[in-house]
């Protein structure tokens, strides 16, 4: 049967039952505009959390862990290892927190393709003098400028210069709880007790703001030279290598086979935080979820109208199937119907949805312990898009698909002789 003929009988049936059609259109683009407005706004939230984390974390950590020898001397001695060794109150007093060798390894690792970038790092515990008190805090040492080209450092300065760091000698940037505690401001001068007990005074140039505020408490950042000025070690002197990679999925394999190849102690960013991943995809399923409900719902009020307009429109099947449409045409009107509000509503909806987005990502969000977000996050990826615009068109294409096979086998002398 010709199609243009078909496309005007399913428009004629649409419009004839028009209230009708509307809600189910309705139905369609509310499901539509809000799959849109959540995914996004989840997604966006997802990002934003998981960045206050992984922005600031390697995707592989090279370093040192302190633990007790293996191998005690009684072991290595050619007299006793024949012997059962029974060793009590065993210490970690060998173990070393540097980097051998940290020079050529960082060059190593370097001209690996898989990696995008390193940065070099030193961690030591330190006490913060406030009058009669000491405040526990570590100092990292960092090179400012891998640290804001691959870490975003320089987001995070909420005030002051980062590049102070490496332009004042003996600076210091002090995390925004620290120096709330120490009531330090940008050219205050502040003294710190090492672990050996030597006191310097260092110039703070910045306040530095993660999000994560126990870790603001503490944290504070010198460049690597000072550090190692601090600690009295050597201008090699490093204790983590911080490496970040083209392809994040790749770190758990580059983990083991740095640990293999340089000796040394690896952590995966997946194993570091597995809690963030797990978090994330828990919220991302619970929105998909949400989402796909609301359009099955819309569905089975597809289902529902055009069943009853097959009812109210028996008597128009049979004319139809009694002036030479055959069953397949009918079923094509009525899938077309149902796709027609799909599209309809589908349409409409991404629209909406994507202005709901648009102004949820205009509603201020300020708070303390986020100074660089400014509005709710809204992530506006494409796919979302195109998932809700596929979704809606199958949906509805199975919502009429029973109708119209139930309206493709009307017998149109049952229903003649019957009226």
């Amino acid at each position: 049967m010709n199609t243009r003929l078909i496309i005007q009988i399913a428009y004629s049936l649409l419009m004839a039952r028009w209230k009708q059609t509307l809600v189910a259109a309705i139905g369609v683009t509310f499901s539509i505009t809000m799959f849109i407005t959540l995914l996004s706004f989840m997604t966006g939230l997802n990002k934003l959390l998981d960045g206050l984390v992984i922005n600031r974390t390697p995707h592989v950590r090279l370093f040192n862990e302190i633990r007790p020898d293996s191998i005690q001397p009684i072991q290595k001695a050619p007299g006793y290892r024949s012997h059962y060794h029974m060793v009590r109150s065993i210490k970690s007093g060998n173990s070393r927190q540097e980097i051998y060798n940290s020079g050529a390894i960082m060059e190593r690792i370097a001209q690996d393709p898989r990696v995008l970038g390193l940065a070099p790092k030193i961690t030591t515990p330190v006490f913060f003098n406030e009058g009669n008190i000491e405040i526990t805090g570590v100092v990292y040492g960092i090179d400012i400028e891998a640290e804001s080209r691959l870490f975003f450092f320089t987001d995070y300065v909420v005030k002051g210069q980062a590049a102070d760091l490496k332009n004042v000698s003996n600076s210091i940037i002090l995390g925004k709880g620290l120096a709330d505690k120490l009531l330090a401001d940008i050219g205050d001068i502040v003294q710190l007790t090492t672990s050996q007990g030597e006191q310097f005074r260092l110039k703070v140039v910045g306040h530095f703001q993660s999000g994560l505020q126990e870790l603001d408490k503490t944290q504070s950042f010198a460049s690597i030279k000072t550090v190692q000025k601090i600690m009295g070690k050597a201008n090699n002197y490093i204790t983590d290598i911080q490496v970040k990679l083209t392809d994040i999925n790749q770190a758990p394999k580059l983990a083991k086979e740095f640990n293999k190849v340089f000796e040394i102690d690896a952590e995966d960013i997946q194993t570091a935080n597995s809690q963030f991943e797990t978090g994330t995809s828990v919220r991302n399923i619970i929105s998909y979820a949400v989402g796909i409900t609301l359009l099955v719902v819309a569905g089975f009020g597809i289902y529902n109208i055009l069943n009853m307009m097959i009812y109210e429109k028996m008597d128009s099947i049979a004319i139809l199937k009694a002036t030479g449409f055959s069953g397949k045409d009918v079923n094509r009107i009525f899938i077309m119907i149902a796709l027609g509000i799909g599209i309809f509503g589908g349409l409409t909806g991404l629209l909406m949805g994507y202005l709901l987005s648009s102004l949820i990502d205009q509603i201020p969000f300020n708070t303390a312990a986020l100074p660089t977000v400014t509005t709710y996050p809204i992530n506006y990826n494409p796919v979302y898009y195109f998932i809700g615009g596929a979704f809606s068109l199958i949906t509805t294409y199975f919502a009429g698909f029973f109708p119209a096979r139930k309206a493709s086998k009307v017998d149109p002398v049952v229903i003649i002789r019957g009226k």
